[in-house]
């Protein structure tokens, strides 16, 4: 089991950005596909983007592309999200998640798809 610790939460003015970051220990994140997901306040956790865990696959959700990136560093052991754009719509808690996966692809949309978590970090967006 890996534990994740997300950081870099906080709150931004609308059209701002913030990068997240997930930390991980326990285990080497390599041959780990990696995922970020999110939660407001009376709705279901939403995917918003996964990488591969060589880093040369990424998926989003479309609510999100073009605006967020995600990215890796296996070395380090860490995750990151950049936030651009953001608005209101994507405050939120954000968390990191993870799934040993041999095979290195991106895809995995749904909470199910990974088997660790992070405890979240705040996304607060003001208008």
């Amino acid at each position: 089991q890996v534990q994740l610790v997300e950081s870099g939460g906080g709150l931004v003015q609308a059209g701002g950005s913030l990068r997240l970051s997930c930390a991980a220990s326990g285990r080497s994140i390599i041959r780990s596909r990696m995922g970020w997901f999110r939660q407001a306040p009376g709705k279901e956790r939403e995917f918003v983007a996964s990488i591969s865990w060589s880093g040369g696959s990424t998926y989003y959700a479309d609510s999100v592309k073009g605006r967020f990136t995600i990215s890796r560093d296996n070395a380090k052991n860490m995750v990151y999200l950049q936030m651009n754009s953001l608005n209101p719509e994507d405050t939120a808690l954000y968390y990191c998640a993870a799934r040993q996966d041999p095979r290195d692809w991106a895809v995995g949309v749904q909470t199910h798809d990974y088997d660790d978590w992070g405890q979240g970090t705040q996304v607060t967006v003001s208008s």
